[in-house]
């Protein structure tokens, strides 16, 4: 997902909200934001609008989505249809809201009036993992298949048109777009890699290239900041490593839990990290030097 929002906008919107950054931010240094079992076990999806509202899926139950306007104030956003369980979460520029409903092989749309409705479906899906989101509003899915230890990447365009990209290819999970929209990064979670792939014009994707290899820990979900880094859900290593868009370890941010699902920015000048936590129902957040690629983006 690219939200595509200006930092006056969204501090505009952030000004009856808890989520203001305190006068002794700490960079990198975890703490709670939502506290345990709030979020059911699959907590996932973290995504920010442009009133500076967090949503999250599954709060309190499954098949639900949750919003979270400060710290520890979260409330239910909305039911989805019967059968649908969400993952991941993206916004558009008229501020819909895209959900992988992973039970049903959708994407859901639910527009700020809360109008849901299936997007794109495609049976062939394994379970519809995460989503990020182009500039021009072309969704890109990662589709793993957990049994067999492989998976797919689908596109699908502004107007719902499902097209498989890329087959055979490991355990796939996170996927974000870089900041000026041309790579893909998309990581095997049980493989424990990170792949880049050019965007060409059409949307279509180039050949991999290896961006990063791990030596242990699943990967989970992934987000970019304004200096192209990636920020990396590192799940069961209870962290998040940043790597430079050259592939290259910057730092890693540890955690309280150790299951973290999935990253997303927001906070008044979009530096604030919330990072889902599977198992503890709970969300952490840190702040970092660099705002998030989705609140900067013009």
């Amino acid at each position: 997902m690219k939200v595509i929002l200006g930092t006056a906008l969204l501090m505009i919107g952030l000004a009856g909200c808890q989520s203001l950054e305190p006068s002794n931010e700490v960079l990198y240094q975890s703490q709670d934001w939502v506290a345990d079992g709030v979020f059911t076990s699959g907590i996932e999806g973290p995504a920010v609008d442009a009133r500076g509202v967090l949503y999250a899926v599954n709060y309190k139950e499954q098949g639900t989505i949750g919003q979270v306007t400060g710290q520890n104030n979260a409330s239910l956003y909305v039911k989805l249809p019967k059968g649908s369980i969400g993952n991941g979460i993206r916004f558009d520029k008229k501020g819909n809201m895209y959900i992988a409903d992973y039970t049903q092989h959708n994407i859901l749309q639910i527009t700020p009036q809360k109008q849901i409705r299936v997007f794109a479906h495609e049976s062939t899906m394994n379970q519809p993992n995460d989503i990020a989101i182009a500039n021009d509003g072309t969704l890109y899915a990662s589709d793993p298949n957990w049994q067999g230890g492989n998976g797919q990447v689908w596109r699908i365009s502004s107007t719902g048109q499902v097209e498989r990209l890329k087959a055979d290819m490991g355990t796939t999970n996170g996927i974000e777009v870089s900041p000026d929209n041309t790579v893909l990064y998309v990581n095997e979670s049980v493989q424990k890699r990170i792949w880049a792939f050019d965007i060409s014009n059409s949307g279509q994707l180039g050949e991999a290239k290896l961006f990063y290899q791990f030596a242990d820990h699943g990967l989970d979900g992934m987000r970019t900041d304004e200096r192209g880094n990636l920020y990396v859900a590192r799940y069961g290593a209870g962290e998040v490593a940043i790597l430079s868009p050259q592939g290259v370890l910057l730092r890693t941010v540890k955690l309280k839990g150790k299951y973290p699902t999935n990253v997303a920015f927001g906070g008044a000048s979009g530096r604030q990290v919330f990072v889902t936590m599977q198992k503890r129902g709970a969300i952490e957040s840190f702040y970092s030097e660099y705002a998030g690629s989705a609140v900067t983006s013009l």
